[in-house]
């Protein structure tokens, strides 16, 4: 036992040891490669200055069809994303295929947003092979776009991957989409990830947007879309602003 214990103390210290070595080395390696902690944003991270958002056919024959998200769950989360553009200035195509002839017309919630703004009618399912669209994000001249759109195996991937094709960093909104079903659905999303694309949702895109709450120029906007949109999000905001009149700006 006298010779164990001595044993078990010489182990013990050169594993502490070793640990220490390797944190270290990180620390070092972090130093040698220019690793910096700096309160800077992701250059990944959207900005209302930094990309042109695209909703594609948000139509009534279109979402009949759509069973990867339930329907009035799709026009509320859309309806979202629509907002948190206008309010943050964000450029806007609101483009629809077949409007008089088959899918109908845009949502009424996302045209009241934004209602003088006429959406971009096509034939093509692709709406990237439209030139009125592409010659409309030329002249926004973003880098970064985002994308919601029915369908998302149809009239979304085509859209993704022919911007990523063409140098763009895409976003696309999964929850203000929806496919023929939810394997397809999700399915379509795998694709467009593998191909680059970065997937988000509606209430992410709201706060990525926001990102501070001492915004304050934004701040009580943001809330009304949350309290109108957000679900249990949004009634919790009511709730803390009604019986504790609690902000998280401090206002």
């Amino acid at each position: 036992m006298r010779l164990i214990r001595p044993l078990l103390a010489a182990t013990a210290a050169g594993l502490l040891a070793s640990l220490a070595s390797g944190v270290t080395g990180h620390a070092e390696a972090q130093r040698n490669r220019g690793a910096e902690a700096r309160p800077d944003p992701a250059a990944s991270l959207l900005t209302p200055a930094n990309h042109t958002l695209i909703l594609i056919d948000h139509q009534p024959q279109m979402a009949f069809a759509t069973n990867s998200i339930e329907t009035s769950l799709l026009i509320n989360n859309v309806t979202l994303v629509a907002k948190s553009a206008e309010l943050f200035e964000v450029p806007t195509i609101l483009t629809t295929v077949a409007r008089s002839t088959f899918s109908g017309p845009i949502f009424p919630q996302l045209q009241a947003v934004f209602p003088d703004q006429e959406p971009i009618d096509r034939t093509s399912m692709n709406t990237w092979e439209d030139e009125r669209v592409t010659d409309r994000v030329n002249e926004i001249g973003k880098d970064k776009i985002v994308i919601a759109a029915l369908w998302t195996e149809v009239c979304g991937v085509f859209a993704v991957l022919s911007a990523i094709d063409n140098g763009y960093d895409v976003y696309f909104v999964t929850d203000a989409s929806g496919g023929m079903s939810e394997q397809i659905h999700n399915d379509a999303i795998t694709r467009m990830v593998e191909a680059g694309a970065t997937p988000i949702t509606s209430m992410q895109y709201l706060l990525e947007l926001q990102r501070d709450w001492a915004r304050g120029e934004t701040y009580a906007a943001t809330n009304e879309i949350v309290k109108e949109h957000g679900g249990a999000y949004g009634l919790g905001v009511l709730y803390a602003k009604e019986m504790f009149n609690a902000s998280e700006g401090g206002e």
